[in-house]
């Protein structure tokens, strides 16, 4: 199964929880097992798992990626978005789930987050869903 769909963020970086996205997807393709790749095709994009039940979390990410990566420090990139670059690179590109029962098999707390860096975009994620 490969799939692909649309996410649009609104701020320059922003945490989205695609969880329930990701899930609608994967029982559509009527796959039971396997394991899913979450593949963000962007340099200044990326995709994480973390806590999804306090959103305070994502906050505190945030807070912390852009401290340790600040948007202006000299950087020579000619565009003006390297730290976006920096983020994306950091976090990563590409997540793997296992998939039990057509569902994503993550922990209690866990969740599946699309990370902007250099929005508000419009984005793709790819999924694809290899059966065992």
């Amino acid at each position: 199964m490969y799939k692909e769909f649309k996410i649009k963020s609104t701020k320059q970086v922003e945490f989205i929880n695609i969880t329930s996205e990701v899930n609608k997807h994967l029982k559509e393709g009527g796959i039971r097992e396997g394991v899913l790749v979450i593949y963000i095709p962007h340099t200044t994009a990326a995709v994480t798992i973390n806590e999804n039940s306090d959103p305070n979390v994502s906050q505190d990410i945030i807070k912390e990626v852009n401290n340790i990566i600040p948007f202006s420090d000299n950087y020579k990139h000619f565009e003006g978005n390297s730290a976006a670059h920096i983020k994306s690179s950091l976090l990563g590109c590409s997540e793997t789930v296992i998939v039990k029962n057509s569902r994503l098999n993550l922990g209690r707390w866990q969740g599946i987050f699309f990370c902007e860096f250099d929005g508000p975009r419009t984005r793709s994620v790819r999924l694809r869903l290899m059966s065992v």
